[in-house]
């Protein structure tokens, strides 16, 4: 696997994924998909919906499919 961001982001498709926003907003879900501008499909993760990554105790879970626009964020934790 390459460091490049679009790789990165494919190897992490349909894995549990933590996004920063610039407003300061984490969110976490499933990586559904994203596109070449990192705009980002994130969907929930149905088998832990209640779950928060101990680490990120101020995510929010995504409740339904959500579309995350790259210009917004900051780092995807995978």
């Amino acid at each position: 696997m390459s460091g490049r961001p679009l790789d990165v982001l494919e190897s992490s498709l349909d894995d549990p994924v933590t996004v920063h926003l610039k407003d300061g907003t984490t969110y976490y879900g499933l990586l559904a998909g994203y596109d070449q501008h990192m705009n980002l499909v994130i969907d929930p993760e149905t088998a832990e919906a209640d779950r928060v990554p101990d680490e990120e105790d101020f995510a929010v879970a995504v409740e339904d499919t959500t579309i995350i626009r790259g210009d917004n964020v900051v780092t995807i934790n995978a």
